[in-house]
């Protein structure tokens, strides 16, 4: 038995030209860091207005004197 290994020759086609890749522009760290900043402060700050609304709602509804028919 032969105890040498087989060698696959493969050959090449022709050189394909690639393109090269084209640089896509990014933001700087830091500027991409304050837009997210910002957009999770809006979030937070509108999370916060809504509440403060239901809340102003719910006492507004609870804490009201409704008068009674036999108490009028």
């Amino acid at each position: 038995m032969s105890n040498k290994a087989k060698i696959k020759v493969i050959k090449k086609n022709e050189v394909k030209v690639t393109q090269e890749p084209q640089m896509v522009e990014t933001q700087p760290k830091r500027e991409a860091a304050r837009a997210v900043v910002s957009t999770v402060t809006n979030w937070v700050s509108d999370f916060q207005t809504r509440k403060r609304d239901e809340t102003k709602a719910a006492f507004e509804r609870f804490l009201t004197p409704n008068p009674r028919p036999s108490e009028s």
